[in-house]
């Protein structure tokens, strides 16, 4: 969508509609809030009113009792506007972060279900965005906008009544103001509505920006990019410092016009309204003039606040069109399936797979193989064969182009994807771990994983010892993306988190290419003694590692051009053969 038709759509009926159907399980705080904005309007047009008496009724007369239940009664009514405004304020607030609480958890939801397709075109910065920053400004539609807006509409017409009954002429010379605020006000909101389109922007570049470098740190520092990038940011820093700076530019034209038009209509209400005093003599109303003071604040000072007030509130609807643009994308898998099984053998079958992460771009052309249940089967193949796409496939990443997956004889489709995904682990050569405990990143939470199991296995595999002899072992926290330990602690905690959850299908993408001499021993001994009973697939580049696979499977640039164990496809010639004595001798040249 183009900037011009998001801000076009910044007030959308249907949008703002929809933002308020969420605050239906909150009918009870919508009604106190709604009662107590009312009564706030009504306890400020009050006291205006009171000052009229005060100085008509009690001061000119010189009516002491009268001037004192007068006072006590403005004192009631302060009070209780203060208490009604405190209502207002918390229950308004308290509407806005209940309603985007529910919005960021369903937004959080419909994430984790998207397709891996989506994240690879979508900026993670972007993302966060709009799950923390977006939402933010969602709830301030109901704390500091729409509400806050009809609050004062309330008051400035109930003022404007006061007005007419108290002294008509003198209403009608400060109506005669309200147009210049109203003209001033209406293009102010139109052009902060465009700067505020821009803010949303450049922040999101700039989160997005920001992330990314920190993320790749290693990359930036390794290849000395510092200055390349701190020139990028400074550009990206500015961009984002000139799209604020256009608000400030229209709040410092709009705010001084809004002064200057109170400050006229404050002179012109006191001049007409002595001269109506002297002209009527014997007729004091001097009271009046007070009264308009306060009822012109009333008036004025909402007005000039709306135009902030709208700010916000189209902060919010832009960023609740943003968000509802991720709600409204249908990029998911469909979980359709019925089938729910505790076990399987793991009998896995491939017929005729064609898939393309890209339309037209086919990156596997009809793939077919089979495993039996308990089998370890190597895949192999040059960079960009194909090898990892299988395995997302497989555990349902992505949706296949043509042909099935059958596992035991169903259809993975026919399986639910929480089912068909118990059933598989899968340990990547890129782990990942969370910023908590070893303990937790190897149940991930799961109450069905004990320490004490996570410890049995751990000294199974020959890992207990390393952790044991971290600072607090299991309960040692790893830190974001794991950093307080070696890329090959890492495998291994990625490793044994597979081992743990007990899987009837075991997956080992370049398990073993980026840990040291000793962690792979202690990885191959774990695999002999988890792959008896389990199908298992390792992907592999290091060949050596396979030799004992009971298949290997070959592919070149998408398709399987061998299948054999390792002595049949040497003895072949072909294509393993070359690929094993290149990697062999690139080792003794090492």
């Amino acid at each position: 969508m183009s900037q011009n038709e998001e801000i076009g759509k910044a007030f959308d009926v249907g949008l703002f509609k929809r933002v308020f159907a969420h605050t239906r399980p909150y009918q009870a705080i919508f009604w106190i809030m709604v009662f107590a904005a009312i009564l706030s309007a009504g306890f400020a047009i009050l006291t205006p009113v009171l000052v009229r008496d005060i100085v008509n009724k009690a001061l000119f007369l010189k009516n002491g009792p009268l001037l004192l239940t007068l006072v006590l009664t403005m004192l009631g009514v302060l009070l209780g506007q203060v208490i009604t405004q405190l209502l207002f304020s918390y229950f308004a607030n308290l509407l806005g972060e209940s309603v985007i609480k529910d919005i960021r958890v369903k937004l959080f939801k419909k994430m984790m279900g998207f397709k891996m397709t989506y994240f690879d075109n979508s900026s993670i910065g972007v993302l966060v965005t709009r799950a923390v920053n977006d939402l933010q400004r969602i709830g301030e539609i109901f704390s500091q906008g729409f509400f806050v807006i009809v609050s004062d509409l309330l008051k400035m017409l109930s003022a404007a009544v006061i007005m007419l009954l108290t002294n008509w002429k003198l209403a009608l010379i400060v109506f005669a103001i309200l147009p210049i605020i109203l003209v001033a006000t209406r293009l102010f909101q139109q052009a902060m509505k465009v700067a505020f389109i821009e803010v949303r922007a450049q922040v999101a570049n700039l989160n997005s920006f920001v992330q990314e470098r920190i993320a790749g740190m290693k990359i930036v520092q390794l290849f000395n990019r510092e200055s390349i990038e701190k020139e990028k940011f400074r550009t990206i820093n500015e961009k984002h410092q000139n799209a604020w700076l256009k608000t400030v530019w229209y709040n410092s034209i709009f705010f001084p016009i809004a002064e200057i038009s109170y400050s006229i209509g404050i002179g012109l209400v006191v001049y007409f309204g002595v001269i109506q005093n002297i002209e009527n003599t014997g007729l004091n109303d001097t009271g009046s003039i007070f009264a308009f003071f306060f009822l012109m604040d009333l008036l004025f000072r909402p007005l000039r606040q709306i135009a902030d007030k709208f700010n916000t509130l189209q902060m919010g609807m832009v960023a609740a069109n943003r968000v509802f643009k991720i709600l409204d994308t249908e990029s998911h898998i469909a979980d359709t399936g019925k089938l729910t099984k505790e076990d399987i053998n793991g009998n896995l079958v491939f017929s005729d797979v064609h898939f393309s992460y890209v339309a037209e771009e086919e990156v596997l052309h009809g793939i077919s193989f089979e495993v039996k249940a308990g089998e370890t089967v190597a895949i192999v193949g040059a960079t960009g064969a194909g090898k990892s796409t299988i395995i997302n496939l497989l555990n349902r990443f992505y949706e296949i182009d043509s042909g099935e997956i059958r596992i035991d004889g169903h259809s993975i489709r026919d399986f639910t994807i929480k089912s068909l995904r118990s059933h598989i682990a899968l340990v990547l050569q890129d782990v990942f771990l969370f910023a908590d405990t070893i303990a937790n990143n190897i149940s991930l939470k799961d109450n069905a994983i004990s320490e004490e199991i996570i410890r049995e296995a751990a000294q199974q595999i020959g890992v207990d010892e390393f952790i044991q002899s971290l600072p607090g072992g299991y309960q040692y926290n790893v830190k974001e993306r794991g950093t307080m330990l070696s890329s090959g602690q890492r495998q291994l905690i990625a490793f044994l988190r597979a081992y743990v959850s007990n899987p009837s299908i075991l997956i080992l993408d370049e398990a073993t290419s980026s840990v040291d001499t000793y962690s792979e021993r202690l990885i191959q001994s774990a695999t002999e003694k988890i792959t008896a009973e389990r199908t298992s697939i390792i992907i592999a580049h290091r060949l050596a590692t396979i030799k004992k696979a009971d298949k290997i499977i070959v592919m070149d640039a998408g398709r399987i051009v061998e299948i054999g164990n390792h002595r049949e496809l040497l003895e072949k010639g072909g294509y393993y053969r070359d690929l094993y004595e290149a990697q062999f001798l690139a080792e003794e040249v090492a």
